[in-house]
């Protein structure tokens, strides 16, 4: 898209566009999907509606490729003001967050997108990838006490069976 182009495109074309920009950077080529949606931010000076995962990606594409973090995770708290409900928006916050070395936050995201959607894959993804751990079944004793270890075990097999369904037993 030229700049002529979207100086005139009405707002359709403009979430449009952005939709495109979104879809080259989940496909994996940030480079045509951050030019196309660095072109809207910079014709969006009426303050269009965009999405909240426009801001999202466009946050963790500037702090991943253009290594400006501080405005790459401003962006990404402001998509998530903008749609707080979609778990998307909170794993990039989570991705921008890591990339800062804030752990902690990272998972405090990646929570969020959790309860918004227990089997978003991303989510599910980002957290195994960083070491995701619950919180002790009984957070009073430390985590190696051996009650805390048993219960676990019993929480994780319990989960394991909801999430896979019963189990038939062949005779």
């Amino acid at each position: 898209m030229t700049e002529p182009e979207m100086n005139t495109t009405p707002t359709n074309s403009m979430q449009d566009a952005a939709q495109r920009g979104i879809d080259l950077c989940r496909a994996g080529n940030w480079k045509a999907g951050m030019e196309i949606l660095g072109k809207i931010a910079e014709a969006d000076r009426q303050g269009t509606e965009l999405s909240g995962l426009f801001y999202s990606y466009l946050g963790y594409g500037i702090a991943r490729y253009e290594r400006r973090g501080k405005e790459g995770l401003a962006l990404c708290q402001h998509a998530i003001k903008v749609q707080f409900y979609e778990p998307e928006n909170y794993v990039l916050l989570a991705r921008v967050y890591l990339l800062r070395r804030r752990r902690g936050k990272a998972i405090d995201a990646l929570q969020r997108a959790l309860k918004l959607n227990s089997r978003h894959p991303e989510a599910i993804k980002l957290a195994k990838e960083i070491g995701f751990r619950r919180r002790p079944v009984l957070p009073f004793l430390s985590r190696n006490n051996p009650l805390n270890i048993a219960l676990g075990k019993m929480r994780h097999s319990i989960s394991q069976s909801r999430a896979h369904g019963p189990k038939s037993s062949k005779i």
